[in-house]
């Protein structure tokens, strides 16, 4: 199995006929899935996604791919594919059309209805290219079709892309439902057809490649979803993705089979269940939907809400009906389904809601105590399966953590791929299919690329490393007022302390060590201001470790009497 090393350079050029195939986001981590095809000069985007912030990236909204290294190149960009309609695999679409707003942008129905509501918010008309199963299409060299895959979203696609170097497939995200509510299966025999054909690189899900067996049927929540609402005394309250039309699709059902009316709350939501609803997606009983306004009027036993904040994210409904900040009051009797996974790092934050909601008086149901969650990746039996039937010469796992892709190519060794032909790759990482081989050449960069409210790549690791200085240690402000002529102190400096442990005298044993620090910058003739800051922000740190154990964020501040 072959694996990047950190001693990687720049890749050479492309030998030609060659395919290259990047990273720049989803190996190594759930999220930003984004991949980068190069054949004959142009260029082929599979995904944009964002990533969501974890709680060492205080004041981060989401994390985008590295656009880096195609910058210079957006020109020979012929296309945006996009497999479904997920926050981790389209949220990165408007900051590429910020730079290039002319892309084609291609997906199904509901996915390019999804991106194209959520590029009306960043004021962005795409040309799009609408396709479905079945459906073949060129994009300059690539010659890309689209196969029908089962996912917790509707409308998800692999997309299989022929160049002269070779034929990929790419599963997007999928699993292998044989019971969908929408009866649209993973299409296996596109799949053995083109394993027929010859699949010269895999590109396959791995986040569920640790996950021994078959991922259960999106059906058998029903008794689960259905026990909710038959037995809840008083409302029930789910919370979803807002994404999730096919468990939402359940939770309508059982509300309607038990005389209860549904309202959404929260704007992705309303946003997005309505567009489901107006394609199709969603079959919607008549009378079924009510507003907010309307449901305060029936009995509770009457009442469900559907409402965003599965994963703890701290605006979200559930997250503010917990802590008492929502105009919804949970109370004694009300019923909370969580009705989602927990993303891995995001499970503190869940157990906080979850608690906050039941000292409220709300019995909390969630996929730790009932059947109110599957995952909508395929499994270990599952993947197992696909090797079987493709049969592909290379293999290149994709969408996981450094564990998962590894326990995905392990996977396909155990059916039979040669180890060397399974490449393990991380972001940025450049794999080159040439002469019919994979193997990695070189690296990119492809670094974290943080979205701070309006501003794009401005917060980087290092103001990252501030905030969390600022967050747990504090800081101090020390304004000295040093005489020109001497280099020493005119009067005593003034601290000014946030969110470090201080009182008035605190600070007086630092002062003897700026005047110190001040005399030895006089002898060595340093007289510069900026250099003087640097000198007393380094003594007074040193200082406070000493002395204190912690280490605020040091603001020097000199002025010239």
């Amino acid at each position: 199995m072959s694996h990047p090393h950190p001693e990687l350079k720049a890749a050479p050029p492309l030998p030609e006929g060659g395919l290259r195939v990047i990273a720049l986001g989803g190996l190594g981590e759930i999220g930003r899935n984004m991949t980068v095809f190069e054949h004959a000069g142009k260029l082929l985007i599979v995904d944009c996604g964002v990533l969501f912030p974890e709680e060492t990236q205080p004041g981060v909204d989401v994390i985008l791919p590295d656009f880096t290294s195609i910058r210079d190149r957006l020109d020979d960009v012929v296309a945006v594919v996009l497999t479904h309609g997920h926050e981790d695999h389209i949220g990165g679409v408007p900051y590429l059309l910020r730079e290039r707003s002319d892309i084609p942008v291609v997906g199904s129905k509901l996915t390019l209805a999804f991106l194209e509501a959520k590029l009306k918010e960043h004021g962005i008309r795409p040309r799009t290219v609408r396709v479905r199963e079945g459906d073949r299409r060129g994009f300059g060299p690539f010659d890309c079709e689209f196969v029908a895959v089962n996912h917790s979203i509707p409308d998800s696609l692999a997309v299989a892309i022929r160049t002269s170097a070779g034929m990929v497939l790419h599963t997007g995200d999928f699993k292998m439902d044989q019971f969908p509510l929408d009866d649209r299966i993973t299409d296996l025999r596109a799949f053995a057809r083109l394993g027929e054909e010859g699949v010269d690189l895999f590109l396959t899900d791995s986040t569920n490649a640790e996950v021994p067996g078959f991922t259960t049927s999106e059906r058998e929540l029903n008794p689960a979803i259905e026990q909710v609402m038959r037995t809840a005394p008083r409302r029930v309250i789910v919370s979803s993705f807002a994404s999730h039309v096919h468990r939402i699709q359940q939770v309508l059902d059982a509300a309607h089979q038990h005389g209860r009316k549904v309202a959404f709350v929260g704007r992705s939501m309303v946003r997005n269940m309505g567009i489901a609803r107006d394609l199709g997606y969603l079959k919607v009983p008549s009378g079924l939907v009510v507003s907010t306004k309307e449901l305060e009027k029936l009995p509770d036993h009457k009442v469900t809400l559907v409402c965003t904040g599965s994963q703890g994210e701290p605006m979200a409904a559930l997250s503010r009906m917990a802590t008492r900040d929502h105009q919804i009051r949970i109370g004694k009797g009300d019923t909370v389904l969580l009705a989602s996974s927990l993303i891995p790092g995001n499970e503190n934050a869940i157990y906080r809601v979850i608690n906050g909601l039941t000292r409220w008086g709300a019995h909390v149901v969630h996929k730790g105590n009932a059947k109110v969650h599957v995952s909508g990746h395929a499994s270990a039996g599952e993947l197992v399966y696909c090797y079987n039937i493709v049969k592909p010469r290379n293999v290149m796992p994709v969408h996981g953590e450094w564990r998962h892709l590894q326990a995905n190519g392990d996977l396909a060794i155990r059916t039979g791929v040669d180890p060397d032909r399974v490449v393990i790759a991380e972001d940025g990482v450049v794999v080159d299919l040439v002469d019919g081989r994979a193997s990695i050449t070189g690296k990119v960069p492809a670094g974290n690329v943080y979205v701070d409210g309006m501003e794009v790549g401005g917060a980087t690791e290092a103001s990252l490393k501030d905030r969390l200085t600022l967050a747990e240690e504090g800081v101090v402000t020390v304004v000295a007022i040093v005489d020109a002529d001497t280099g020493a102190l005119a009067e005593a400096p003034d601290f000014l302390a946030r969110g470090f442990v201080h009182d008035d005298t605190t600070f007086e044993p630092v002062i003897p060590v700026i005047e110190k620090t001040l005399a030895t910058a006089a002898e060595e003739g340093v007289g510069d201001a900026h250099q003087l800051e640097q000198l007393i922000a380094r003594a007074v740190a040193n200082w406070a470790f000493r002395t204190h154990r912690r280490k605020p964020l040091i603001i020097p501040v000199i002025i010239d009497a």
